[in-house]
């Protein structure tokens, strides 16, 4: 694994990258298996078990051969600055410079390690301080806080009620455009009005319009209360 120069956080983007990572990954799991960890860095297990044990002497994972790696304390405030960054640049670019939500995702990732803790928070004053970004992930606050939200996913929610898309499990480009295609942004109201079942598709209502998804795509839909 290439390290590059040091940036804000005083690590390299190499380890911020892995710490991110890991954090997003432990959204779905406890502890992430190395296995995870390579595909979504496009690194071979041995790099990512080489990176866990040195960040583990460093106290910022811990790692156990065949159980995981997860964050402790030390590991999650980085990764969580990190996050922070990313999720702040995502919504600035499409607020301010007229980026669409397709597009943010790669530019983020590029720039998310040169931004200082004051770039940062002049960032999210210029906002008005957001708690979410235009994929609806939450934005963390300056000490890493995160509020809770119950979401259920568009495949699990109740036939004939009404609710409200809130989150979107998925970023990939196509995906998005897709989804944005179906009205299915954050914010659209949705109801489901018929589900087939054995995982067939499902018709859902979209700020009133009739749109058929598959329940594979409806997985990635998070929606909450109106």
């Amino acid at each position: 694994m290439t390290e590059h120069s040091p940036v804000s956080s005083g690590y390299s983007e190499a380890i911020e990258d892995f710490l991110k990572t890991v954090y997003l990954l432990q959204q779905e799991q406890e502890r992430v298996q190395t296995s995870a960890l390579a595909e979504a860095l496009n690194l071979s297990p041995p790099s990512i078990t080489e990176m866990a044990k040195k960040l583990a002497r460093a106290n910022l994972v811990e790692h156990e051969p065949y159980r995981g790696i997860r964050l402790t304390p030390a590991g999650q405030r980085v990764a969580l600055e990190i996050v922070r960054n990313h999720r702040l640049l995502e919504l600035f670019l499409v607020q301010a410079l007229g980026y669409s939500w397709d597009e943010v995702h790669e530019e983020a990732d590029r720039l998310e390690h040169a931004v200082s803790e004051r770039l940062a928070e002049r960032i999210a004053e210029y906002l008005g301080h957001p708690r979410y970004d235009p994929h609806g992930d939450p934005i963390p606050g300056p000490e890493g806080d995160i509020a809770p939200r119950e979401l259920v996913p568009l495949s699990e929610w109740p036939v004939g009620q009404r609710g409200q898309v809130a989150q979107l499990r998925d970023q990939a480009p196509e995906m998005l455009r897709y989804l944005a295609e179906k009205g299915l942004t954050v914010g659209a109201a949705v109801e489901v009005v018929h589900a087939d079942p054995f995982e067939g598709p499902i018709t859902v209502s979209v700020d009133g319009d009739e749109q058929v998804i598959g329940a594979l795509v409806a997985q990635y839909v998070l929606v909450g209360p109106e």
